[in-house]
């Protein structure tokens, strides 16, 4: 009951708060969720993914994309403690704050477990795969653990959703070669810093950001929420993977009309 009260309580965001994040589009902050509720979650979660999972194949063999996580969607349907973060109005209006909009809607959660030894992921931006009409939307990213940098934290490009350049490239070992030399010639700051047990950071779609390898044996478990503006339509989708969110994440929504399917409610 204590927990469910927490995640329905109010963050103390600031209007500085707000201004960094209008300006750089992404920020952490800290001891936005307990300790003890945080551990729970990870033996919840880990579970669920144990059971999910089908990737089999050896690191070695894998892609770039494919040794950089597992990756796992709408695990809110899965079970109840994880409905209960995704759906919980503490972070819902962090979000809804932060992107100074009326309120916001689910676009999907996913669970992303960077493996021991896995490799790095990626410099690219959310947005490139979402068809979505507007840059109203944030991504909460919620390590399960203290994350530090030998377990490969997310890092971001501060205020580099202003580049257009870099915007069309999937996730992959060209996003990563052409967005750093194109990040190399800009005064974007590259900020690289662990995570505190409890700590969250929030991301616009646009923002380009990556991680580095988990260089440990132990896993980072991250769960993720990506909130859009609960007005955001569905805009004409521009590449393959656009198609498939618009199938997988908010079927039956039209083009132009606001995307309001059973899939993805109003959150806050």
């Amino acid at each position: 009951m204590e927990t469910l009260k927490l995640l329905d309580r109010p963050y103390s965001l600031t209007s500085e708060h707000i201004d960094f994040y209008q300006k750089n589009k992404y920020i952490k902050l800290k001891q936005v969720l307990e300790t003890d509720f945080l551990a729970h979650l990870n033996e919840v979660i880990s579970k669920k993914v144990d059971e999910l999972n089908q990737q089999d194949t050896p690191m070695e063999k894998r892609s770039t994309y494919g040794k950089a996580f597992l990756q796992l969607f709408n695990l809110w349907k899965q079970h109840e403690t994880i409905k209960e973060l995704v759906f919980s109005k503490r972070l819902a209006k962090i979000a809804t704050d932060l992107m100074q909009v009326d309120g916001v809607r689910l676009y999907h959660d996913q669970a992303l477990f960077k493996e021991g030894g896995g490799g790095i992921t990626p410099w690219h931006a959310d947005q490139h795969y979402w068809p979505l009409a507007t840059d109203k939307t944030i991504t909460a990213w919620i390590p399960l653990q203290e994350t530090p940098l030998e377990m490969g934290p997310l890092e971001f490009s501060a205020g580099s959703h202003a580049i257009l350049e870099g915007r069309e490239l999937s996730i992959g070992d060209t996003s990563e070669r052409f967005i750093e030399k194109r990040l190399k010639v800009t005064d974007f700051k590259h900020v690289i810093a662990p995570f505190d047990i409890g700590e969250i950071s929030f991301h616009s779609g646009w923002v380009f950001h990556r991680a580095g390898a988990n260089t440990t044996q132990k896993t980072r478990k991250v769960m993720t929420i990506i909130y859009m503006d609960k007005d955001m339509k569905l805009k004409q989708p521009e590449n393959d993977g656009q198609i498939n969110d618009w199938n997988t994440w908010c079927p039956g929504a039209e083009i132009g009309k606001i995307i309001n399917t059973p899939l993805n409610p109003v959150l806050y």
